[in-house]
C-alpha cells in the first residue's frame, strides 16, 4: 500500500485498508512483526513432523514448506535477518487436527518496519503501524545507553543545567585550571 495520500477521502482510505486486509488474508501464511523481529506461521496437517519439513533461512531469503511439495513461503526478504538468532518450531494446534509451523526472524536493522515478508508478496502500509510502548529494560545495551543519555540531557536542559557534553567541557576546563594555577581564567567564556 502506498504512503498515506492526504487527498484520499475516508471512503477511499477504508477501501485501500480493506484491499490490504484481503491481500494479507489470501496469503498462505500469517505474519506479525515488532520493530526488531518478524514471526511467520502456517498450518500443516497433524500427521507431519519436523523432519518432513524443508525450511531454509538465509540472511536475505526464506524457503519453507513440506518436503517434496511446493514451498508455502519462498522468496527474498525486503531487508536482512540474523540467521544465528532466527529459528523455527512446529507445535500442535489447540484442536489437535493440525500443526503450526512458526518461524521467528531476527531483523538486522531493528529500526525499520517491513512492508512484507517476501518481496513478491503484497505490501502493507507501514505508516499505519502503531508500535507498542517499550520499556528501557527491553532495549539492547548500546541503545539503552543512548536513550538514557538523551533523557538525562533533556532533564538537565529543562532545569537549566548543563547537558552531559557541556558538563564534560566544564570538568575538562576545571582540570586544566587545577593543573595550571598560574593562568588567569577569570575572563574566560565557555560556549
Amino acid at each position: 500500500m502506498a504512503d498515506k495520500d492526504p487527498s484520499l477521502s475516508k471512503e477511499e482510505e477504508a477501501a485501500l485498508r480493506a484491499k490490504e486486509e484481503a491481500e494479507q488474508a489470501a496469503l498462505p501464511y500469517k505474519w506479525t512483526q515488532t520493530i526488531g523481529e518478524v514471526d511467520i506461521s502456517f498450518p500443516i496437517p497433524a500427521t507431519y513432523k519436523a523432519r518432513d519439513l524443508s525450511i531454509s533461512i538465509t540472511k536475505s531469503s526464506l524457503t519453507a514448506g513440506i518436503k517434496g511439495q511446493d514451498p508455502i513461503v519462498k522468496g527474498d526478504f525486503p531487508h536482512s535477518v540474523r540467521t544465528d538468532d532466527s529459528t523455527w518450531t512446529v507445535t500442535t494446534s489447540p484442536d489437535g487436527k493440525t500443526k503450526i509451523v512458526e518461524i521467528h526472524l531476527d531483523k538486522v536493522n531493528k529500526m525499520e518496519w517491513w512492508p512484507h515478508i517476501i518481496t513478491t508478496a503484497p505490501k502493507i502500509d507501514v505508516t499505519k503501524i502503531v508500535p507498542e510502548n517499550s520499556k528501557l529494560s527491553d532495549l539492547d545495551g548500546e541503545t539503552r545507553g543512548m536513550v538514557e543519555k538523551m533523557m538525562f540531557d533533556q532533564r538537565q536542559k529543562e532545569m537549566g543545567l548543563p547537558t552531559s557534553e557541556e558538563q564534560q567541557k566544564i570538568d575538562l576546563l576545571k582540570k586544566f585550571q587545577e593543573q595550571h594555577p598560574e593562568m588567569d581564567f577569570s575572563k574566560a567564556k565557555i560556549n
